[in-house]
């Protein structure tokens, strides 16, 4: 049987002969995910199987097939995050066809993917990678599916937008849908339509959206004026910020440390992080006490400014204050740190976040140990060498090469 099976029919009972069929071709596609027992394993371990196949795989049939072979489903967070992965590796291999032949074979050979969720999934998988035809075909076809159009899906085909970086077709849903499918916009509609006109250089535009939110008796949360503020920011009017933060306490909304920290992330990606360090020297001066992602906000903006030391004091800081830095902090300090040659202060960190299971990728860990080994700290250099063909038996050879090139 072919890879992939072309269908014709698609009436509920043929629907279920057809699933049949995909459950045989599941169960020959076992050994995909599983190739050195017959041990069947469980819908978890099949999941994580697939992901772990999918982040290396480069020929998209056997993409599509790890997908089958996993019988992934909307209902587990693994599984939506391997289908994306799925979605991501196919689009950059142009497989535009095999995606919607997929998606399509998805729908006639599982029934149990025919409910609104997996179809809303589907929406944004389309938007994922640029197919926005399909994304509103698919949104058209709802009620032939078994599914009504409604908030949810009308949510789901914007997001797609979005990820299209169609900020047009955002604007003509957001206008023309809700009357042409009788659908009712939520707090969920707005939210995502005031993150595409920020991210499209078109915050005002957010103005005319929160007052359709309150003509419709529909109050704006603290992500409504987050998402703004961030839009704000990043066109760099700065007057507009304080406009925000007025409109939070008009309208109710408590300006607590999520806020600030997204005001905080805006000055550090304009390379403005000293000014965001005196906000949280200002917000901590006001009693109320920042997180971790403050600190690493900072820290990472402090680094890409090349300012290393204050990151470090920071880091320090973080740490005594009884505050737990996330993987992403780690691997950021490190990665910075050998970038300036510093590497025994990479090694120090580096050691602390694999302490807690967390290793920096590939790159960063190979410019640790060359650092070291070019600073006469060989012996910590075959150490971590070590560790990572311990940790990483599959790439022992790899981390082989590079010891090797040490000792020359």
């Amino acid at each position: 049987m072919s890879s992939i099976v072309k269908f014709r029919l698609f009436n509920t009972s043929n629907r279920h002969k057809l699933y049949a069929i995909c459950q045989i071709q599941s169960r020959n596609f076992s050994s995909i995910l599983n190739p050195d027992s017959s041990t069947p394993l469980s819908s978890k371990e099949k999941s994580r199987a697939a992901l772990s196949l999918l982040k290396s795989e480069k020929n998209p049939e056997r993409i599509i097939e790890i997908c089958r072979a996993a019988s992934l489903t909307p209902e587990s967070h693994l599984d939506c995050v391997a289908f994306s992965l799925a979605i991501s590796k196919l689009t950059e291999l142009n497989y535009y066809e095999g995606i919607r032949n997929f998606i399509d074979e998805l729908f006639k050979t599982r029934p149990d993917l025919n409910n609104e969720k997996f179809i809303c999934n589907a929406i944004v998988y389309y938007g994922q990678a640029g197919l926005l035809s399909n994304a509103f075909q698919l949104f058209d076809k709802m009620p032939q599916l078994g599914a009504v159009q409604n908030a949810k899906s009308l949510n789901a085909l914007l997001f797609s937008c979005i990820l299209a970086k169609n900020y047009d077709e955002v604007k003509r849903v957001y206008l023309d849908f809700p009357g042409k499918y009788g659908v009712k916009p939520n707090l969920d509609t707005y939210n995502t339509v005031i993150k595409a006109f920020c991210e499209s250089g078109s915050a005002s535009s957010c103005y005319s959206v929160t007052a359709e939110m309150v003509r419709k008796k529909c109050k704006p949360n603290a992500t409504t004026f987050g998402l703004m503020i961030a839009g704000f920011y990043k066109e760099e009017k700065f007057d507009e910020v304080g406009k925000v933060l007025e409109m939070m306490k008009k309208h109710q909304v408590a300006v607590g440390i999520a806020t600030h920290n997204i005001r905080i992330q805006s000055l550090c990606k304009l390379k403005r992080t000293m000014e965001a360090k005196a906000l949280l020297d200002g917000v901590q001066s006001r009693g109320m006490k920042p997180n971790s992602v403050t600190y690493s906000h900072l820290i990472h903006g402090f680094c890409r400014e090349g300012k290393l030391n204050e990151a470090k004091d920071l880091f320090k800081k973080m740490v005594n204050g009884g505050y737990k830095p996330e993987s992403d902090c780690y691997f950021t300090l490190v990665h910075y740190l050998c970038k300036s040659g510093d590497f025994e202060a990479a090694l120090e960190v580096c050691k602390k976040s694999m302490e807690k299971d967390w290793v920096p990728n590939f790159s960063t860990m190979k410019s640790l140990v060359e650092g070291l080994a070019n600073t006469s700290k060989i012996d910590e250099a075959k150490e971590l060498i070590e560790q990572m063909k311990n940790k990483f038996p599959s790439k022992a050879d790899v981390w082989s090469e590079v010891e090797e090139k040490l000792s020359k």
